[in-house]
C-alpha cells in the first residue's frame, strides 16, 4: 500500500479521502478476480487514521453494493456491479473507461421512425415526423447489463449511418456541432417483462432500473430522448447530497 495515502492537512474529510481511494483500489484487477481488501486495522494503522473513518467509508461502498463484508473472513469486491453517481453524467463509454470497466456492444439497431405523441411533444417537432432511433444492448464479458432506447431530434441532422460505437456525445459535438450541456433524468424501478427479460438475459419479473434521460444543449433545447433499462443486479445509481 506505498501509494495509499491521504492528505492530512486537506479541507477534504478523511473518510471521503478513504472512500477516494477504496474506489481506485477495488479497480486493481486482483481485487477485482477476488482478493480480500487490506483488513480495517491494517488500513486505519497505514494512513494515520482511526478505524471507524476506515469503516465509514467502507460502510459506504458497502451500501452501493461495490463491496460485500463477509463476518470473519473480510471484505472484497462485488461481482458484476457498476455504479455511477447522479451528479456526474457521460456517454456509457467514457464512464466504462473511467472505471476501467471493459464492456462490449452486444446488439446495434439504427433505423427511422414515426415521432409519436410523446416525442413530437418533447421535441417540439410535427407528429409523425421522422425520427432516428439508435437501439443498443451493452454489458460486460459475463452478460449485457443495459439496453438503451435513443431518440435524435431531426435538428441534430443524424443520417443513420454515424460509427455509434464511439462515444455518443462526442461524436455529436465533434462532428454535429451539438454539445450535450444538460441531462434531465427521472429514474424508477419496474420489472422486466418479455421482451426485457431476453434483451437483458434475466427472468420476467426481475428487478430493472429504468431511467429516462432528456439530453439539451446549452440553450436548454433538447437533442436527445434516451430510454435506460438496467439490470438492478449490475447496475447501481449514487448521490451525495448536501444539507443545505
Amino acid at each position: 500500500m506505498t501509494a495509499f495515502k491521504i492528505d492530512h492537512d486537506s479541507s477534504n474529510p478523511l473518510h471521503s479521502q478513504v472512500e477516494d481511494l477504496l474506489r481506485k483500489l477495488i479497480e486493481n484487477p486482483e481485487y477485482q478476480n477476488g482478493k480480500l481488501l487490506p483488513n480495517e486495522v491494517d488500513m486505519a494503522k497505514h494512513l494515520g487514521i482511526s478505524r471507524n473513518t476506515v469503516r465509514q467509508a467502507t460502510n459506504k461502498l458497502v451500501y452501493e453494493s461495490l463491496l460485500i463484508r463477509k463476518k470473519g473472513v473480510g471484505t472484497k469486491v462485488a461481482k458484476n456491479n457498476i455504479s455511477t453517481k447522479l451528479n456526474k453524467w457521460t456517454s456509457f463509454t467514457h464512464e466504462m473507461d473511467e472505471k476501467g470497466v471493459a464492456f462490449k456492444v452486444y446488439s446495434l439497431k439504427v433505423g427511422w421512425v414515426a415521432a409519436d405523441k410523446r416525442i413530437s411533444e418533447l421535441f417540439g417537432i410535427p407528429h409523425k415526423t421522422k425520427v432516428l432511433k439508435l437501439e443498443r444492448i451493452r454489458g460486460i464479458h459475463s452478460g449485457p447489463i443495459v439496453y438503451f432506447i435513443s431518440y435524435f431530434h431531426p435538428r441534430v441532422e443524424l443520417t443513420g449511418k454515424e460509427d455509434f460505437s464511439k462515444p455518443l456525445y462526442e461524436m455529436l459535438e465533434k462532428e454535429y456541432h451539438s454539445v450535450a450541456s444538460i441531462s434531465k433524468e427521472g429514474i424508477s424501478a419496474i420489472l422486466a417483462d418479455h421482451e426485457l427479460s431476453l434483451k437483458l438475459n434475466i427472468k420476467e419479473g426481475d428487478p430493472v432500473l429504468f431511467r429516462k434521460r432528456i439530453v439539451c444543449d446549452p440553450g436548454d433545447r433538447p437533442i436527445e430522448y434516451n430510454l435506460g433499462y438496467y439490470r438492478a443486479d449490475s447496475f447501481t445509481y449514487t448521490i451525495d447530497i448536501e444539507r443545505g
